[in-house]
């Protein structure tokens, strides 16, 4: 018995829907309004967070970013954070000595001073110990923060590695 002996007498009955493939581009939406579901969890309104990114992503420093969306500084910072920059103003070690002061091994004032921080940086790096970065709020704000190269204009110019050998 053979494929056409089987399939003798089928018939289709009803069309297949043609799918396509499935997209879910929110770029478009207004940079606010991506970032409106994450209200709560944000230390500033939407609209401050959406301004501050513009801002920083257009090259500002945070406390120019901070000052375009009316903002704290540091309360920029936290937001920055909170959306996936890296911003701590901690080094390494400054970072242990916080960690020792966390777990309660020694004063704030002593963990301050061999930090050799000031107080606001020590604040936003405790801050930045003790919090995660939101997951949702980095997707919400890639494409504003991503980095595009531009074409390098010498780039025919320029020796490779593969020339000298």
């Amino acid at each position: 018995m053979g494929l056409a002996d089987l399939a003798e007498g089928l018939e289709v009955t009803t069309e297949q829907r043609e799918r396509g493939i499935a997209t879910t581009d929110d770029t478009e939406t207004p940079l606010a309004a991506r970032l409106a579901p994450l209200a709560d969890a944000l230390p500033c309104s939407p609209d401050a967070a959406a301004s501050l990114v513009e801002a920083y992503a257009e090259g500002a420093s945070v406390g120019r970013a901070a000052a375009v969306a009316e903002l704290p500084e540091t309360t920029a910072a936290k937001t920055l954070y909170l959306l996936g920059e890296p911003v701590d103003p901690l080094t390494p070690t400054a970072k242990r000595v916080l960690e020792d002061w966390l777990a309660g091994e020694i004063s704030r004032t002593e963990a301050r001073t061999l930090a050799g921080v000031g107080d606001e940086e020590f604040a936003l790096g405790a801050y930045i110990a003790t919090h995660e970065p939101i997951a949702a709020a980095e997707s919400a704000v890639a494409d504003a923060l991503s980095l595009e190269r531009p074409a390098d204009p010498l780039a025919d110019a320029r020796s490779n590695v593969d020339d000298w050998l």
